[in-house]
């Protein structure tokens, strides 16, 4: 049935064992664990968190880290790294990508069936341009993917919140539309979503349609909420920088309706993990509200599992 996790950026501060041990203590079945590389420079929030480092995976490391998740009956549900491959920058775009490669087989080594990315997007240029880039810099990472056996949850995120990323944000994967052309490109069945439903409120578009449609391509789900303040949308329009008139929510406290969510999950017996994702700014304030949110989200959420 579905697993229950949280995703581990949430719990930056703290070291893989107490990440591991926390999951154990309070009822949960998996994490997505980070794997950014050490000293990457990200300062966005939530970026640049390691807490399984892929670039010192030798086998004792290997063995500790299966051993120690475990032993506490934890499962490791992916491992998430969410830079943009598609940067302009040419020389920060080689460095993601072969980042994305060594998470991939790093998954394979450990066991885990999904390493979860963005497609990346160049802000400044269309869609359909920045989907031509996308079938050249993609093609040696999803060759990486079928030579390891390694499904790839590409997260349905814009990536535009604030003025660094306009106009069009730093991730191309954000709507049917663009997912049915990167699946046509690469048809292979290890290409999928890590799909969010938040990011669909907030553009105003339907966050149930997606799991009927996509259902051979929900390789992992993160759960999180998202809150639209209509008076803050009246003022600045929807051609607004995004965050200033919505905000990530914990689940339950938005716009998301959760009940249709599950259904459609289930409707399409998806048996994969649903990943708690805490980016609620009400919840930061100390590890103390930290762990509330958490446990909060998971309180939420238990209703809808069995």
């Amino acid at each position: 049935m579905l697993k229950l996790g949280f995703v581990s950026a949430i719990l930056a501060d703290f070291g893989f064992e107490h990440v591991i041990d926390f999951a154990a203590k309070n009822d949960f079945s998996c994490i997505e664990m980070m794997c950014w590389p050490k000293d990457n420079g990200d300062a966005r929030r939530y970026a640049g968190v390691t807490h399984i480092n892929v670039d010192n995976l030798d086998d004792k490391h290997i063995k500790y880290i299966k051993d120690y998740a475990h032993e506490r009956h934890i499962t490791i549900s992916g491992l998430g790294y969410y830079p943009n491959p598609l940067d302009p920058d040419t020389a920060k775009a080689e460095f993601y990508i072969e980042h994305i490669k060594k998470v991939i087989r790093a998954c394979n080594k450990l066991g885990v069936p999904v390493m979860n990315t963005f497609i990346g997007r160049d802000p400044k240029k269309n869609i359909k341009d920045n989907l031509e880039t996308f079938k050249k810099v993609w093609k040696p990472i999803i060759e990486t993917a079928e030579q390891e056996g390694i499904k790839i949850g590409i997260e349905n995120c814009p990536m535009f919140f604030t003025n660094d990323e306009w106009p069009g944000g730093k991730n191309l994967a954000i709507s049917p539309a663009v997912w049915d052309v990167m699946f046509e490109t690469f048809p292979t069945p290890l290409f999928g979503l890590n799909y969010d439903p938040s990011h669909m409120i907030f553009q105003m578009m339907d966050e149930i349609k997606p799991i009927y449609q996509y259902k051979d391509r929900l390789h992992h789900i993160h759960i999180k909420d998202v809150k639209v303040y209509k008076d803050k949308l009246d003022r600045v329009g929807i051609l607004g920088n995004p965050l200033e008139y919505h905000s990530p929510k914990l689940p339950g406290l938005g716009d998301v309706n959760w009940r249709g969510f599950f259904t459609a999950l289930t409707d399409v017996r998806y048996r994969g993990p649903v990943v708690i994702e805490v980016e609620d700014k009400a919840y930061e304030g100390s590890i103390d509200d930290v762990t509330s949110a958490i446990l909060t989200a998971r309180n939420y959420v238990k209703q809808f599992l069995p």
